[in-house]
């Protein structure tokens, strides 16, 4: 009996982070000038920035950014560790719930996207390739 009451408290105990956090983050792009559209390598995209988007933790993903007049910008979102997932993460750990350390490890939950929130001001584009001068006439 004593087991079942154990096996049974760490199944309650377990999987802070995934309760507390979920399993998605709330990502959001800002550019200057304002404007602009986002697409990801995970199919999220909008037409004008700023813009806001429930992406799983654990998602690693390509983000273009396009605005007429402005140069194409390109980078990469990964994730890592938030203190409060590892918080949560260490909690399953110390009261017993290694069920609930493997599902929020498993899940990401633990998880913060970054850069988030992705800030990026948009060069000019005066029509010539980079690293061309202007040709005076």
């Amino acid at each position: 009996m004593k087991y079942l009451v154990t096996a049974g408290l760490c199944l309650l105990l377990g999987g802070c982070a995934t309760i507390t956090r979920g399993t998605k983050d709330t990502w959001t792009v800002n550019t200057t000038p304002a404007g602009a559209a986002v697409r990801t390598s995970n199919m999220f995209s909008c037409e004008q920035t700023p813009c806001t988007f429930k992406i799983s933790r654990k998602a690693e993903f390509n983000v273009t950014i396009t605005k007429l007049g402005y140069r194409e910008w390109t980078g990469r979102v990964t994730h890592h560790i938030a203190t409060g997932g590892g918080a949560a993460m260490a909690g399953n750990v110390i009261l017993g719930g290694v069920i609930g350390a493997v599902a929020d490890a498993s899940s990401g939950a633990m998880n913060d996207l970054v850069p988030n929130p992705l800030n990026v001001t948009l060069e000019k584009d005066d029509g010539h390739p980079s690293g061309q001068p202007t040709q005076q006439q």
